[in-house]
């Protein structure tokens, strides 16, 4: 299963890389290999200042080695040896109309010293944080992600929509992140699902990530916009931060496994704002924004 999924990402992050280039017509991404000293690497495909895309980054990594002992603790495991593989995306476009993207499908192994596997399990998502609300934009992400999910069962849409706004909550703030979209972790081997039939549904959710996207950035990309709504994109994207540096747990997991800082770190944005105590205006669509992220609603 390593070997198939690996193989798997490595041709997503081709189709991705291709067609977010094609849409930007100006920048392309610039790939950098790099090699982890306890085992392993990974590929980081890095785009910025394009046309369309401020800031992007299509990484894939295949990482082994003894588990840290931190995370022997997190897993409540003792001295075991671990396999991690997996596609992190972020995507930080240009005009604040544009919703900024974050995608990550990734599979995990567990090994006993003599090499069996002893736990194995996927893991993934992808959501979509707008800094205007569009609704229409919101149904077509949400109604993707649903068809991905349906034909692998008719709860895991639901119950994978709850997950992802429970997961992507700025807890400190009160707010969600974005508006959702799918969030899934541990899918292991049941009498129901077999491990095969996780890989089935996560490379259904990771081959549906484009059609979910894209067509929300060629409606959007060439909306007008003033300095006021920049700036107001520069603001949100510090929420965004925060929850990347305060509460996701794949870059705690990075960071604790003495992961490449530059790719863990590439999904924050270029451009960033923190003002003091910021209030949008009442009545206004900045405020109808923060309303939808207090209050998460249903889609589809």
């Amino acid at each position: 299963m390593r070997e198939k999924f690996l193989a798997y990402i490595q041709k997503l992050q081709d189709q991705i890389t291709q067609a977010l280039e094609e849409i930007d017509t100006k920048a392309k991404f610039k790939e950098d290999k790099w090699e982890r000293k306890e085992g392993g690497g990974g590929r980081t495909r890095v785009i910025e200042n394009g046309k369309v895309f401020e800031k992007g980054g299509v990484n894939i990594s295949a990482v082994h080695g003894p588990l840290a002992p931190a995370m022997q603790k997190y897993f409540k495991v003792g001295d075991v040896d671990f396999f991690a593989c997996g596609l992190s995306l972020v995507i930080h476009p240009k005009n604040p109309m544009v919703p900024t993207v974050h995608a990550n499908w990734r599979y995990f192994e567990m090994y006993d010293k003599s090499g069996q596997v002893i736990d194995q399990w996927f893991g993934g998502g992808q959501d979509l944080t707008p800094y205007y609300l569009f609704e229409e934009d919101a149904n077509h992400f949400h109604k993707i992600c649903k068809k991905a999910c349906d034909s692998h069962g008719s709860n895991l849409y639901t119950e994978y929509k709850k997950k992802c706004d429970e997961y992507f909550w700025n807890t400190h703030r009160h707010e969600a992140r974005g508006i959702g979209g799918l969030f899934f972790d541990y899918l292991k081997s049941t009498p129901k699902k077999n491990i095969e039939d996780w890989y089935q549904f996560v490379t259904q959710v990771g081959d549906s990530f484009l059609d979910a996207y894209l067509p929300i950035v060629n409606k959007r990309k060439e909306l007008a916009y003033t300095d006021a709504q920049r700036e107001w994109q520069e603001i949100r994207r510090g929420r965004y931060v925060e929850f990347n540096l305060i509460h996701d747990k794949g870059t705690l997991f990075g960071l604790k496994t003495n992961g490449r800082i530059e790719s863990i770190l590439m999904s924050l944005p270029p451009h960033v704002q923190w003002q003091y105590d910021h209030q949008p205006t009442n009545g206004s669509d900045e405020e109808k924004l923060i309303h939808v992220l207090k209050n998460p609603r249903n889609w589809v």
